[in-house]
């Protein structure tokens, strides 16, 4: 096993790296873009030929792991080892001309997180983790900070797309908004889970957002030191259906519980003082 994860780091590391090189060599030129589903999120041909590129060097390397991708599915295969690909997070951003966006690769055997890369071609930055070995920013190791010198929070807010025009999720949110120092939204979540393990964030509150994105920012978190729960405080790991979860430094737990359990209280904006 160990032999496996070693082989899957150095060929995730240069696949995400090649694809997000791909991205930004691309960005903010003229390509083919269309909607997928309901909601009509973007993507773009950019994510298909990202998201070729790693699924191709997985294959190479491991022909009988499974894999799913954002965009491609799955592939069908029966197997321990799973991976998953997020080829082109921040796909709206990357559409817009706004440089926030990443490719990030997490690889679990038998449901359970083992390794996960995620790389920021803009700024060049490369986040790395591995179950029990720590979580590494371009090869330096990284630990979640306590800042404890603010008392007001700056936090991060993720939210899947089917929850919208959820009341809760609007009320829950603009609670925050009102009561941290900075509620922030880049619509790219592994970037934003790469901040809280960086130490520049003081937390993540997710609502309802599975997807391809949200295993490697909780192992990157995990591995820097941070927890990542329920909104009950019971401890998560995102592999929930419908997950809804509050990561932190452990000191800021009690603080973020609050903060999430006061805000699903309000039914509207004009309850608030």
């Amino acid at each position: 096993m160990e032999n496996i994860i070693e082989k899957a780091s150095i060929i995730a590391k240069e696949a995400v790296i090649e694809a997000g090189n791909l991205a930004k060599s691309k960005f903010g030129q003229t390509y083919e873009v269309d909607y997928k589903g309901v909601n009509e999120d973007l993507v773009t041909e950019i994510d298909i030929m990202a998201e070729a590129i790693i699924v191709s060097a997985i294959n190479k390397h491991f022909p009988t792991h499974k894999i799913q991708s954002e965009e491609m599915g799955a592939n069908g295969k029966d197997s321990d080892w799973l991976w998953q690909i997020d080829p082109l997070d921040g796909t709206n951003n990357f559409a817009i001309g706004l440089p926030v966006f990443s490719s990030s690769i997490v690889l679990l055997h038998k449901n359970i997180p083992v390794l996960a890369v995620i790389y920021e071609p803009m700024i060049n930055r490369l986040f790395f983790s591995t179950l029990n070995g720590g979580t590494y920013c371009n090869d330096k190791s990284i630990k979640m900070k306590d800042n404890e010198k603010s008392k007001k929070l700056s936090v991060g807010w993720i939210q899947g797309h089917e929850v919208q025009n959820d009341k809760k999720a609007l009320n829950l949110r603009q609670y925050i908004d009102l009561n941290c120092k900075r509620m922030i939204r880049l619509w790219a979540p592994t970037i934003q889970w790469c901040m809280l393990a960086n130490g520049d964030l003081d937390g993540i509150i997710l609502y309802n957002s599975p997807g391809e994105d949200l295993l490697p920012g909780i192992l990157m978190v995990k591995e820097a030191g941070g927890i990542v729960i329920d909104y009950e405080g019971n401890d998560a790991t995102g592999l929930e259906e419908f997950p809804y979860l509050i990561a932190c430094h452990p000191n800021k737990k009690e603080i973020l519980m609050d903060l999430v359990n006061e805000g699903l209280k309000k039914e509207s904006i004009g309850g608030w003082n």
